[in-house]
């Protein structure tokens, strides 16, 4: 027998040797027809999260306001970038793109520019319209205003960072109507403020009087 037949015959003899499936050959009782799967079951399990969230209300700080202003438009401020921080070299530097509005509280009267990027809504221009504000025009450009205000649009910095901005609207005319509503504001603003300094006044005069009567009421006379 030649080496090819020995090889032949012994994987013959390994194949006959293979482990037969249960049921033997004819495949058990059922003939060898396979038994069918049983029927899937719809689980019924609940299961209660592990962590469980409460809802918590999320505030802008603007309900007690309302919009009376709002334009789209591109905002720079003059100042340090990253690279020339503490160097005193100052540039103007785009602060984002988005709507400048003004806000009037419902009931201090009181009127503020409030602008926010328009796609991360962060805060990057929050200052009250302080009447002592000069707008001036760009001189390159008719269709931007250039100011200086005291800003707060970083609270985590905790206090008024003075901050010299930029403002450019899409066409001179829009440019225009907002120096106009700004100087409209600041008007409202000096007459409000201006009301309630006299009645913050009137009313520490009044503390101060009630003191006053409280303290003679108290003092006896010798004889």
């Amino acid at each position: 027998m030649t080496t090819e037949e020995e090889e032949t015959t012994n994987a013959a003899a390994a194949t006959a040797e293979q482990p037969q499936e249960e049921g033997g050959e004819d495949g058990g009782e059922d003939g060898g027809n396979a038994a069918a799967p049983a029927g899937e079951e719809e689980s019924t399990a609940t299961f209660e999260p592990v962590v469980k969230l409460e809802e918590v209300e999320v505030t802008s700080g603007e309900e007690d306001e309302e919009v009376i202003y709002s334009q789209r438009s591109k905002l720079y401020i003059f100042g340090e970038t990253m690279l020339n921080k503490g160097t005193g070299n100052k540039t103007w530097i785009e602060r984002g793109v988005g709507n400048m509005r003004i806000l009037r509280h419902k009931e201090r009267e009181t009127l503020r520019v409030l602008m926010r990027q328009e796609k991360t809504l962060k805060i990057i221009c929050n200052h009250i319209i302080d009447p002592q504000i000069q707008m001036v025009p760009h001189v390159q450009s008719d269709r931007s205003w250039i100011w200086v205000a005291f800003d707060f649009s970083d609270a985590s910095l905790g206090e008024l960072v003075e901050t010299t901005f930029c403002i450019k609207f899409g066409d001179s005319d829009l440019a225009q109507a907002f120096k106009d509503k700004f100087q409209e504001c600041q008007a409202k603003n000096k007459e409000v403020l201006g009301k309630n300094d006299v009645e913050t006044k009137d009313a520490e005069t009044e503390k101060a009087a009630e003191e006053a009567t409280d303290a003679l009421a108290g003092l006896t006379t010798k004889e």
